[in-house]
């Protein structure tokens, strides 16, 4: 059984795809773009190794979720054992999104893409900025619908930031702002 590696989970967040769902980042990133908004996660040291099927159960305890996001790292340099988490939350009736960096085109056949819902492709770039869909950083990536589950009626969903304080103190930030965003809640710390 293939262990995973992974950077981090969040149970339940409203900031990494549709609906409230589980995101999961993988540790290790082959493809390393300038600008990343998770440079931390590109070398494969660091991070925990569970083994798939316990990443399963997990999330598969966690209630009012609809569904699991992938992230990274880059989720597409563990196919086999996140192939089979995906396949095994998915037979449960949750839906699964994935990040790569790669293009639909150049990734090779896997049980992981198999199992994905919504695939959300292509490289970050710093200097071409989205602003008008959710999720993704750069206008070049696209969003693909390989089910029947989700359609481009998720547009109309904003993008969230999350912050989360946990008990010892510690800060974990997720999701995706823009500057107006950010410069919205600038401001609304200065009334």
């Amino acid at each position: 059984m293939e262990l995973l590696n992974l950077h981090r989970i969040v149970d339940v967040t409203a900031a990494e795809g549709p609906g409230l769902r589980c995101a999961v980042w993988t540790q290790g990133c082959s493809v390393r773009c300038p600008g990343c908004f998770n440079p931390q996660t590109w070398t494969t040291r660091g991070g925990f190794r569970p083994a798939w099927p316990d990443l399963a159960s997990r999330v598969l305890a966690i209630d009012g979720i609809e569904g699991v996001t992938l992230l990274g790292g880059e989720p597409f340099d563990q196919p086999e054992p996140l192939g089979e988490f995906a396949a095994a939350v998915r037979a449960e009736g949750l839906s699964v999104m994935t990040f790569t960096g790669h293009v639909l085109e150049e990734l090779p056949p896997s049980k992981l893409l198999d199992s994905t819902d919504l695939l959300v492709d292509g490289p970050f770039l710093a200097d071409r900025p989205e602003t008008s869909r959710p999720w993704v950083g750069s206008v070049n990536q696209r969003f693909h619908f390989l089910t029947g589950r989700y359609d481009e009626s998720i547009f109309t969903t904003p993008n969230r930031l999350e912050l989360t304080i946990a008990p010892d103190g510690a800060i974990e930030l997720n999701g995706f702002a823009t500057t107006e965003v950010l410069e919205a809640l600038l401001e609304g710390d200065r009334r």
